[in-house]
Order: C-alpha cells, then structure tokens, then sequence
C-alpha cells in the first residue's frame, strides 16, 4: 500500500474546460512531487469531465451536484490524505516551484499554519497587472485581515495550510456567496500563524465576470464575514479595534459604489462608518464624503 502523500492540491473546477488543462499541467510541472491531485468536478454541464479523463491516474476526479466553490473545497478537503492541503482555482495556475517553497517553508516553521505567496495578475489577453504583493509581516495576521481583507496575497490559489487545520477551523462557509476565502483565512489566522512568500510563484487572471465583479454579492458577504468572525478577536480588540475595521471596509465600498455611479449608496456606506468610527476613521470618511458631495474622481 502507498503511503499517503504529504500534499493534496484541490482544484475546484465549474464549466472549465476552456481553462483546467492549463491549471493541471502547471500542477504536474511541480518541482515537488510528493502530492495527489484532486480535481472536484461541480456539476459541469461543459466537457470539463471529458478534458480530465485525459490525466488518466495522473489526477483523481471527484463528480458531485454543483454546490459552489465552498461545496466543491469541502469536498476536495474531505477526501485528501496529505499533510498539508492547497488550493488552486482552475483558471488559474502555478511556476514550478511553488510547492518546493511552501513545502520548505511550511516544515521548517512549525508553527505556520498556512502561508502564500506573492502573486502575479495578468488579463485574459496576457497583459501583466500589477502584482499582489505580500504585505508586511509585523503582527496579528487576524488583525491584518479585518483591517485589510486582500491581506492574505493570491488567496485561494496560493494558499496552503496544514489540513488538521482545517479540522480545528470548520470548512468553507458554503452560504456565502463571495468572500469565503476571507472568511476561511479569519478561522486560520485565529488559530496560528501566517506568512507570505515575496515570489510571484502562482498567477491569476482577472476577469470581467468573475466574482470580484460582483459588487452587491462582495458587499453583502464582506459585511456578514466582518460581523460572524468578530468574536474571533482578543477581547480589548472586538470594540473600537473592530468599529474601525469595520468603518474601512465600508469606505473602500462606498469608492467602488461611487465609481459606479451609485452615489447615494456609497454616502450610506460612510454615514454608517463615521456612526461607527468618527474618532479612528472620522477623516477618511468625511474627505470621501466631500469629494463624492463635490463629484471629485476618486
């Protein structure tokens, strides 16, 4: 009988024959080897079954009902065997030597619980965007990701992180409908470390119609994970600490409401933060307010 492997990469795949194939190849051109891929088929209606059944034993598939991205991560975790678990989605992909890095970094600091990297973003055409940089690593990683939800560099597709983790912290949320990586790295973070490798090791592109286009669905799921997690947080940072993470998620949502011409929306947004914070987030609020007032570019 094998021995389990030390990795189990996860990729959830949704109607992706156009993409997954450039996903599994950047997985099996892995420097590191001692992995299984596990592809979880959400109930494509596309030839993304077909597309798979090309790997052979190089990959396992898993075929359930669609459920979503969270469904699909559940199930990828559910059935993996390895140590460490990761995730790449299948429009996106990896260089070669990204798991040798986390691998390295990830047993040589135990007390890691997951990490990622830094990330190139390119456009569906091959235009490079500017890159997810990792952030600085100079305290609370739980902290760092209320006061910045984009603090956990590549998310879903770089992250990796030990799978009794993932025990300890519940699966993804499957009732959300955006922001479950969040939600997930909030969990994570609360029971250990976290760290970024400043390589761009994983690449993704940004589409139109991905779910980051998705405003209404970000704001609705970004509002639920800053209220469900709060409990996670010391004691003395659940009040003013909080108020004002909470108050600068709705600032950045009140500039992207504006920016999309729904002004009274965006003004909503940041009435509630300076009811929230006026003393931490007092002047950023009001100077958003004035230049929408004024109909400054912002």
């Amino acid at each position: 009988m094998n021995s389990a492997p030390l990795v189990s990469v996860i990729i959830p795949a949704y109607n992706a024959a156009w993409c997954v194939r450039r996903a599994v190849d950047s997985v099996l051109a892995q420097t590191f080897r001692d992995f299984e891929l596990i592809v979880v088929d959400d109930g494509s209606t596309d030839n993304t079954a077909s597309v798979l059944a090309e790997y052979g034993e190089q990959l396992h598939v898993l075929r359930k009902p669609n459920g979503g991205l969270s469904s699909a991560r559940n199930a990828g975790i559910k059935a993996a065997q390895g140590r460490y678990v990761t995730f790449l989605d299948a429009d996106d992909w990896w260089r070669p030597e990204k798991l040798a890095r986390q691998m390295s970094l990830m047993e040589e600091r135990p007390e890691l619980v997951f990490c990622s990297t830094r990330t190139s973003v390119q456009t569906p055409d091959g235009r490079a965007l500017p890159d997810w940089r990792c952030a600085c690593d100079d305290g609370s990683a739980l902290a760092a990701i209320f006061q910045t939800n984009a603090h956990v560099a590549g998310s879903g597709s770089a992250v990796m992180a030990r799978r009794e983790a993932f025990r300890q912290a519940g699966g993804f949320d499957e009732t959300l409908r955006s922001l479950e990586d969040i939600d997930m790295w909030m969990r994570l973070a609360a029971i250990g470390k976290y760290t970024c490798i400043d390589e761009p090791l994983t690449i993704i592109e940004k589409r139109s119609d991905s779910m980051s286009g998705n405003l209404e669905a970000m704001r609705t799921s970004a509002i639920a994970v800053m209220k469900k997690n709060r409990h996670l947080l010391p004691p003395d940072m659940r009040g003013g600490f909080w108020r004002a993470a909470y108050a600068g998620m709705l600032a950045d949502y009140a500039k992207w409401e504006y920016r999309r011409g729904r002004t009274g929306l965006a003004m909503a947004h940041l009435l509630q933060g300076l009811l929230l914070a006026p003393i931490q987030r007092g002047r950023l609020l009001a100077s958003l307010l004035f230049a929408i007032l004024t109909r400054q570019t912002l």
